[in-house]
């Protein structure tokens, strides 16, 4: 989880939320700013033309296998109690927690193996947790020793113990776009939750009017861990920042829950760290998510799926088990759930962001790699409809989305059905969009000739043979 609100009823309006899904994003129509650098606005254009991307939450805690961070945030025990084996006082909890560095050794790490079967599934960028809130830093980080590569972790012994370095240097040489996801809180720091003080929600413990020197060290660390990311970790394309309650006060809405706790002023200076930030990486998209601005290059909707097309770049995170973390015995969805998710994504102008999360041995569960499999089958016939592809009007009639080719040439109708597994029809009445004329119709996957006919804005498509071959979504292409 990356923004955690205090209940399960959660902040993205209303208009937007799927009712299938819990939502955890924010209003997203309001104080976008369009990027002015023509090398951001190039890499947005191209990030759009991805569509499918891999999310890592990874760090410590997968050997507990509980919620990411947020057992350590008072405020949110209500959905993520403390288990007592893990200690019986609060003291005793985050010692026992932060002494998970002294055990983590997950010595099935092997990048490689992800990066090709995420590569197969039709994958083309991922984001990975550089540091979540808890401040444990999966990188070789020389602001703390609370990292991956410190003699007081087991796997700084292994060859490849910046994991960030590896699995950067990794996916990167396979030909993904990459991704750093960093928490701009972070509660190990001093200079953030004071030991002082007793934290009582993910904010600031202090108020940082009060004690300038604190906290403009604080933002000093904060600066120096994202000059180290993006100057020592080769090309990268997304600066994917998290914890947005760390924000200039000037900038809380106070019509989303979570952001009425914030009571004190954190401005973290996006500037100097944006600017920054691209004179390391000229052109990197950031991500300063949930604050809306000149830092927010797209916006990211958590666990949910707009309900209408947006005129704006968007991402929607979403997990591919019910966790962001791992957890053993994990729900994973279906291939047919994740393809029609990526379906409704698209129609709408989003990318999809699934998160798979590493075990505490470095490796996946068996089940995500059956999942990736099956989902690379279906891809190899139907990637030309996903994409580079653009929303088209209507985006969704009934069971049909619609999306098309940036030159508009080429429309695709994908055809799902939620209620079951799906069974392709042998006969489809298929609204197409005002003013396509079709000179040309095939269904993806099956080598034959379909029967179709246009009559006013609707095909009738007779799939006589190969619908066997047709899982979970049926693809209708359309020359014009």
């Amino acid at each position: 989880m990356l923004i955690r609100p205090k209940t399960k009823t959660l902040f993205f309006l209303s208009v937007f939320i799927s009712s299938t899904l819990l939502s955890q994003a924010h209003p997203v129509s309001e104080g976008y700013q369009k990027p002015t650098d023509p090398l951001v606005v190039q890499n947005l254009e191209e990030w759009q033309d991805l569509k499918f991307g891999l999310f890592m939450h990874w760090g410590t805690y997968s050997q507990w296998g509980i919620v990411e961070s947020w057992s350590l945030c008072p405020e949110d025990e209500s959905w993520t109690q403390r288990k007592p084996e893990h200690g019986k006082s609060y003291d005793e909890y985050v010692k026992n927690y932060e002494n998970l560095q002294t055990t983590f050794n997950p010595i099935q790490f092997n990048p490689e193996k992800w990066a090709d079967a995420v590569k197969k599934a039709g994958m083309k960028y991922m984001v990975f947790t550089t540091k979540h809130h808890d401040g444990f830093a999966m990188f070789d980080t020389k602001q703390s020793d609370y990292k991956v590569t410190s003699p007081k972790t087991p796997f700084s012994k292994n060859p490849k113990a910046d994991v960030t370095k590896e699995i950067f240097n990794t996916f990167r040489k396979e030909g993904f776009r990459i991704g750093a996801y960093f928490s701009k809180p972070d509660w190990h720091s001093d200079d953030y939750w004071w030991s002082y003080f007793p934290p009582k929600d993910r904010n600031v413990n202090y108020d940082p009017q009060k004690y300038p020197d604190r906290w403009n060290a604080f933002k000093q660390f904060t600066f120096n861990q994202l000059n180290e990311i993006t100057s020592n970790y080769g090309k990268i394309d997304i600066l994917w920042l998290d914890g947005g309650w760390v924000r200039p006060f000037h900038t809380i809405d106070p019509n989303v829950e979570w952001q009425r706790t914030i009571k004190v002023e954190q401005d973290i200076d996006m500037d100097k760290i944006g600017a920054m930030a691209r004179r390391n990486q000229p052109g990197i998209i950031i991500v300063d998510r949930t604050v809306p601005g000149k830092w927010e290059n797209y916006v990211t909707p958590e666990q949910a799926v707009p309900e209408h097309a947006l005129s704006i770049p968007w991402e929607s995170c979403m997990t591919m088990g019910d966790s962001f973390s791992y957890v053993p015995d994990d729900h994973y969805k279906s291939s047919q759930k994740i393809i029609e998710t990526l379906v409704k994504i698209i129609s709408r102008g989003g990318n999809y962001l699934m998160n798979i999360a590493p075990g505490p041995n470095g490796d996946y569960d068996a089940v995500v790699y059956d999942r990736l499999k099956e989902i690379s089958g279906w891809m190899e016939k139907n990637q030309s409809a996903v994409f580079a592809t653009r929303s088209i009007a209507p985006y969704h009639v009934g069971d049909f989305y619609y999306t098309q080719s940036k030159d508009g040439n080429t429309v695709n109708i994908f055809h799902l059905d939620e209620k079951a597994e799906y069974k392709a029809p042998a006969i489809l009445s298929v609204p197409i969009p005002e003013k396509v004329n079709p000179k040309s119709v095939r269904v993806l996957g099956v080598p034959a000739k379909v029967q179709w006919k246009k009559s006013g804005n609707s095909l009738e498509i007779r799939i006589l043979q190969d619908r066997s071959a047709l899982q979970y979504v049926t693809v209708i292409q359309i020359k014009q």
